[in-house]
């Protein structure tokens, strides 16, 4: 049924779906409505049996769901940039015991300075912990993408985190085709653990390992991350079938059959990219579009399939490694080693900072001239920010960066005028 509504709110009815039992988070915005209406349903009833269970922190968030995955329970939580950081340990720990949990990441900028809204950090931090990492662009995604995870998770026996952008999807009201309870009852068959305490059949989950098997286990956990890259286009195909849609897959691809440049990039921008791509598409210019869904594990073979025909690729980044650059772009260069198309990788929208149509079109045709550099920071303004290096190089005592850099931005410039120290 169509409706217009929150997308926090459509990733909890849908979560609800596929019926939980053991539900564990602390709030943390942007996740928070999630959270929020997943405890309603639990306290009312609507969703029943399931034991919502307060906790004190994401990292008891996160082990609550470990306990109740190896107790045989279908668990399932949601957190977001400082709330998956404090929860670090036991989401490795989660991974390396093979415990099929789902989370919802709403996505957000990882401090310092504070910041509240959107950008990739959160995810690619936490990128090689072993956890299925799925990106959604739209709401319909995000919601379709749950039901995905929770079957695909407990097929592969992995947990599955699906990122959705914070506030930009959560919070944005829209029109969400919603799943009724027989279609995912029909599409989601009963948790049936591959591990599990049982005092009848006593076993020992997480013990210790030493140097003997260590490599092997480990090595095991990436197989099973490749075995999801034949997964997931098999149970987005059923999904398709069942609800006659087309949702999750390994990449999405828009306008690149004839493309000579490609535009790649994860989660919600992907609506302003295929906008700009149109525009420069009347324009005469050959360009198309890659969106990555799973980028956990990397779909190297369909990436290079779908990307060694044009001439060159632009990634645009919500996330960069300090000190290196692109995190995506790293991938997207393994994927074209050996072809001759040039990679270009834009870092954008960190904190939350608009993308706008306007900026990509011009970004597009500046690329399409071929005077892009390797790395670019999208709207970055130089100024503010030489102005402060040459604050440090004059006074050892320069103060905070950041406090420093929002009174540069909220002072008027006079033409001509000395920075004072």
């Amino acid at each position: 049924m169509l409706r217009q509504i929150e997308g926090s709110r459509a990733v909890a009815e849908t979560v609800a779906l596929c019926r939980p039992e053991v539900v564990c988070a602390y709030p943390i915005s942007p996740q928070t409505h999630i959270i929020e209406a997943v405890g309603v349903m639990v306290k009312s009833g609507e969703l029943a049996p399931c034991e919502f269970i307060n906790v004190e922190s994401e990292f008891a968030a996160m082990s609550v769901a470990i306990g109740a995955s190896a107790a045989g329970a279908r668990a399932y939580t949601a957190t977001s940039s400082q709330g998956l950081l404090f929860m670090m340990e036991a989401v490795y720990n989660a991974a390396g015991l093979g415990l099929p949990i789902v989370m919802t990441l709403a996505n957000r900028a990882i401090g310092a300075p504070i910041n509240i809204w959107n950008d990739h950090s959160d995810a690619m931090a936490v990128r090689d912990a072993g956890w299925i990492q799925l990106f959604a662009e739209t709401n319909q995604e995000a919601a379709d993408l749950h039901v995905q995870a929770f079957r695909l998770a407990e097929e592969l026996s992995v947990p599955v985190m699906v990122c959705m952008d914070g506030f930009i999807l959560t919070h944005a009201v829209e029109g969400v085709d919603m799943l009724d309870q027989s279609t995912v009852d029909a599409f989601l068959p009963p948790y049936e653990p591959r591990q599990v305490l049982d005092p009848d059949s006593p076993v020992s989950i997480g013990a210790m390992v030493g140097p003997e098997a260590f490599e092997e286990v480990r090595y095991l956990a990436h197989l099973r991350q490749l075995d999801a890259l034949d997964r997931i286009p098999v149970i987005a195909a059923a999904f398709e079938e069942a609800t006659g849609r087309r949702s999750g897959g390994l990449l999405s691809t828009y306008r690149t059959d004839d493309a000579e440049t490609i535009v790649v990039a994860l989660g919600s921008v992907l609506g302003t990219i295929k906008d700009a791509v149109d525009i420069r598409r009347e324009a005469g210019e050959r360009i198309g579009v890659v969106g990555i869904t799973s980028f956990r594990p990397f779909p190297f073979q369909a990436v290079r399939d779908v990307l060694c025909g044009a001439r060159q690729v632009v990634v645009i980044e919500k996330a960069f490694s300090i000190g290196f650059g692109g995190v995506l772009a790293t991938d997207l260069s393994l994927a074209l080693h050996g072809t001759d198309c040039t990679l270009r990788s834009v870092v954008a929208g960190l904190g939350g900072r608009s993308i706008t149509r306007l900026a990509l079109e011009d970004l597009f045709a500046t690329a399409a001239r071929g005077q892009l550099e390797a790395l670019t920071f999208l709207d970055l303004d130089h100024g503010v920010v030489e102005r402060e290096r040459e604050r440090m190089m004059a006074t050892r005592r320069s103060g905070p960066s950041a406090e420093n850099i929002l009174r540069d931005l909220k002072a008027p410039r006079r033409v001509g005028a000395k920075e004072k120290s």
